[in-house]
């Protein structure tokens, strides 16, 4: 006999939480916790909803309303405050429920849901971490009309249609997710380049308040900064690194330097700053190597000031230029339409077959790649029946 209990709701002070219960005991503990209003029996069967109080040692702890989903699965509502949540998880714990995080508790009833695949499980469970309400959008449509129909739909077919077929689309499925991920779980943009060219002005500009020392002294950012940007349909954390000066000795400026390197290949996107002051020769060659095949938006910044540099004089792999003014905040819209661009999001329907999980990429892949019918049938039952990504 086991039952576990899970908060579903979000952190900090709220009207109402939510506590989730499931598991064989977890109707016998709640008889040991919770009394109706009236008094009457509980009778815990799916679909009632019963108003009450969870009671420890006699004393009353909350008025709750609890409601049976199904045999063996039970919704507590109980007020928001953060010490009430904390004391009835405390009493379901004193009475056998083990606590889990709401993913962990989610996984174990979405799991034990015969009706739903793995690829619908999946999606289900990314719908708690979702970043943005597009993303939501994208991940319910996976489940009944996207990537769950069609390889369902594949799984029908095959044999009726050319393996070539399912393989080409296969590939065209793994081509529409990479920006679908963005969408669905944000993206981490860094802002690279050499000292002092506005990189933390442009932070500044982006996050809408203060969150990087911005002065004229050049290397001022030994350690990178962040922010969370919401640029619709992307949420974005964007990274403010130390500027990059080869000529630096070793030393903190030089560690500075390697983290920023390390901001540099872990970002979906890359801003490289340069200042339209000073020569294009403000750019190392081995930096411009380093970008080549990254989604990176080159940004002219400081075009308030006069200054010399084109973007025509600038390497050809350097994407995009983009010239804006930090500091007065012009170019901006452009900017971010730039990096809409970049992560291919212009003109395109997400509301189309997509993976979201690392699993579902490896399968598709390795559909993608099959030779043979019987090969495509073991991949694609395992798309559907595999074990859920949590």
């Amino acid at each position: 006999m086991s039952a576990f209990a899970a908060v579903m709701t979000g952190r900090g002070v709220g009207a109402i939480a939510t506590i989730q219960l499931i598991g064989d005991a977890a109707e016998a503990i709640l008889v040991g916790v919770f009394r109706r209003a009236d008094d009457k029996p509980l009778e815990l069967t799916a679909g009632r909803i019963l108003l009450g109080h969870m009671i420890d040692s006699d004393e009353v702890v909350d008025q709750v309303t609890v409601g049976c989903e199904s045999p063996g699965v039970f919704v507590v509502h109980c007020h928001g405050n953060p010490l009430i949540v904390e004391r009835i998880m405390g009493l379901l714990q004193r009475h056998g429920a083990e606590l889990i995080a709401a993913e962990q508790l989610l996984a174990k009833t979405l799991v034990a849901e015969p009706s739903l695949d793995s690829i619908a499980a999946e999606a289900k469970l990314a719908l708690t971490t979702v970043k943005t309400i597009a993303g939501a959008e994208i991940l319910v449509h996976q489940i009944e009309s996207g990537l769950s129909a069609r390889v369902r739909q594949w799984q029908r077919q095959l044999g009726e249609v050319p393996l070539s077929q399912v393989c080409a689309e296969a590939e065209q499925i793994l081509k529409n997710s990479e920006p679908a991920r963005l969408i669905i779980s944000g993206c981490v943009i860094a802002l690279i380049g050499p000292p002092n060219t506005g990189k933390s002005t442009l932070l500044n500009t982006l996050a809408g308040r203060e969150k990087a020392i911005v002065t004229d002294i050049p290397g001022t950012t030994r350690d990178w900064v962040s922010a969370e940007i919401h640029i619709p349909p992307l949420a974005a954390t964007i990274i403010d690194t130390a500027g990059i000066d080869p000529m630096l000795p070793d030393g903190i400026d030089r560690t500075a330097q390697n983290r920023t390197m390390h901001v540099l290949e872990q970002a979906d996107v890359v801003l490289l700053v340069l200042d339209v002051t000073q020569p294009d020769s403000q750019l190392d060659q081995s930096l411009a190597d380093r970008l080549a095949d990254r989604r990176v938006v080159t940004v002219l910044n400081k075009c308030d000031l006069l200054g010399a540099l084109e973007a025509k004089s600038l390497p050809a792999p350097l994407g995009d230029s983009i010239r804006v003014s930090a500091r007065q905040g012009t170019g901006i819209d452009e900017l971010i339409q730039a990096i809409h661009g970049v992560c291919g999001l212009f003109k395109r329907d997400f509301l189309v077959p997509v993976a979201f999980t690392n699993r579902q990429c490896e399968e598709l892949k390795r559909l993608e790649r099959s030779a043979s019918v019987s090969e495509a049938a073991a991949i694609i039952e395992e798309l559907l029946c595999g074990s859920p990504e949590v």
